[in-house]
């Protein structure tokens, strides 16, 4: 794990922590990379309840409650995948918000409408979620660690707009 992931890992334990809140991921391309970071920092336990590691359509649709004519559609490297997947987790794992990921890491995989590259993140809770696009081929590894990055700042900046003991953070 990087850094800057460590960093900001760090600041969203702190958060939760005064919070009182937890977390869980749905990962499909990120294959549990943002799990990893965020459990990265000591007392973990105390806000991450657990992920799911959602590779295949099947997976998705079992735990998380994706809707297969919406995989059928759009496939699952879109927005509202990715939307359903923060609400799954949320539902599946019990926690107050979720952090997904969906996408085409490569090096295969992607097709002409949704090239290698693109990587639907999103975060949130039951209720409101944010969504993020990363759609830049720089190969499988650099494509993870950027998505993994990405997630766990806006999960961050969402975190720091929720509203905290009477006062928006």
């Amino acid at each position: 794990m990087d850094f800057e992931s460590k960093i900001v890992s760090r600041e969203i334990s702190e958060l939760l922590w005064d919070m009182e809140k937890t977390v869980g991921t749905a990962e499909s391309c990120t294959g549990g990379r943002i799990a990893e970071a965020l459990i990265s920092i000591p007392g973990a336990s105390k806000y991450f309840k657990g992920g799911v590691i959602c590779y295949v359509d099947e997976i998705k649709m079992r735990l998380l409650n994706v809707s297969q004519q919406l995989l059928e559609e759009q496939s699952a490297v879109c927005e509202d995948v990715a939307r359903q997947m923060v609400i799954g987790a949320c539902n599946t794992l019990g926690t107050d918000y979720a952090i997904a990921a969906t996408g085409y890491a490569g090096p295969t995989g992607g097709t002409k409408d949704i090239p290698v590259g693109t990587i639907w993140l999103a975060c949130g809770s039951v209720d409101k979620q944010v969504t993020l696009k990363v759609f830049e081929d720089h190969g499988r590894d650099i494509n993870l660690a950027i998505a993994t990055n990405k997630a766990l700042q806006m999960f961050l900046e969402l975190l720091k707009s929720e509203p905290r003991d009477g006062y928006e953070g």
